[in-house]
């Protein structure tokens, strides 16, 4: 029989702060969400608000050698440790496993500025390329730059020495995270897993590759679900990590429990019309039916079509559930972006915000996921 599986702890660092009870706060008052059209413009997105990153990363060299994305996964999986109450449980740690949601590393903007400069005037562009890549890629960098160094980040930060994947691909690879690690608990392949992702949107980089594709809002900012004339997606610096447990095993040592994550599940769909709806809906009616009062936490993207999908699966599923979008509150975190808003959900119970939560999320071209959480 599968085992239940229960959160208890949660980190999670946004644009509103960090803490759980910043974000249920939030939730619960439809907090006005904190916006830069400036520095970035005419793309809006939503800052990470300044960290005291000394509490979660103490030593200097370490926050040094991480890139910021990694510096927030770090920080979020040290406070979804504290709230467990594992970080000083050496031998809780050893048998602790992480699943990373993680994107590519980040780029080196000085470097790509000048040698693109550079090439207007050279006169053997080709040379003076492959010069300037030897001389200013550093391998040293490029390693620090891996995808997977958000694991090896948080075994070094925080003595984490369990067995770590890292999953890649977008907004999918955090539904897999958060599916894969309560598949693995509910059989009892694990018993405690550490899952979650960080994403860092101010990055020129990844605002170019979103542009590229038509996905990006220029105009200012407007409610995820209103954004149905034009492309969508307004992006946002956050990272969540949960950490999920084996109910028996959080009983017997006394922790906190936020929420039960009944049911997590993924769907990878053709993205024809009605696409979405058709795997959204199919994923939630598996679920069992749901309370009047349910809470509907959405990762939408925003972007035109797939968003309006996802909404009428949402209305067709929980007809009387209030709906939030996660990206109303801190933005579109892509890789993150599920595990934020299971972060969101598991906050909302256990602050009394909600009994029940669904949680649905529509990638930006590309993959589905839902999940489901009852209040403990």
């Amino acid at each position: 029989m599968a085992r239940d599986v229960v959160i208890t702890g949660i980190g999670l660092a946004s644009s509103l702060g960090e803490g759980i009870e910043t974000h249920a706060q939030a939730l619960a008052d439809n907090a006005a969400p904190v916006v830069d059209t400036e520095r970035f413009a005419p793309y809006p997105l939503h800052p990470l608000k300044a960290l005291e990153l000394d509490r979660q990363i103490p030593k200097k060299s370490d926050q040094r050698q991480m890139e910021p994305w990694q510096r927030l996964g770090v920080y979020a999986a040290g406070l979804a440790l504290d709230g467990a109450g594992l970080k000083q449980d050496a031998e809780a740690k050893s048998q602790l496993q992480v699943i990373v949601a993680a994107g590519g590393g980040e780029r080196d903007h000085a470097v790509d500025a000048a040698i693109l400069t550079g090439l207007r005037d050279a006169n053997r562009p080709g040379a003076f390329l492959n010069e300037r890549l030897m001389s200013d890629l550093r391998p040293t960098l490029f390693l620090a730059q891996l995808s997977n160094l958000l694991a090896g980040n948080i075994a070094i930060v925080h003595g984490v020495t369990g067995a770590s994947r890292t999953l890649m691909g977008e907004e999918q690879a955090g539904v897999d995270a958060v599916r894969t690690a309560h598949a693995r608990i509910a059989a009892g392949q694990a018993d405690i897993i550490l899952v979650g992702g960080a994403y860092n949107a101010e990055r020129r980089d990844m605002l170019l590759l979103f542009e590229l594709g038509g996905y990006l809002r220029t105009a200012g900012f407007a409610p995820v679900f209103t954004r149905s004339d034009a492309p969508g997606m307004i992006t946002g610096s956050a990272g969540a990590f949960l950490v999920l447990e084996a109910a028996e095993r959080a009983a017997a040592r006394g922790a906190r429990v936020h929420a039960r994550l009944s049911h997590a599940g993924a769907h990878r769909s053709r993205r024809q019309p009605g696409s979405v709806a058709r795997a959204l809906d199919d994923m939630l009616a598996g679920f069992g039916p749901l309370a009047p009062d349910a809470l509907a936490v959405s990762a939408a993207t925003g972007c035109a079509g797939i968003t309006e999908e996802e909404a009428a699966a949402i209305a067709k599923a929980a007809p009387d559930a209030r709906r939030v979008a996660t990206g109303d509150l801190v933005g579109h975190a892509v890789e993150a972006a599920f595990p934020v808003s299971i972060a969101l959900a598991a906050a909302a119970l256990s602050t009394g915000v909600a009994n029940e939560a669904i949680v649905t999320g529509a990638a930006h071209w590309r993959g589905e996921g839902a999940a489901r959480l009852v209040k403990a």
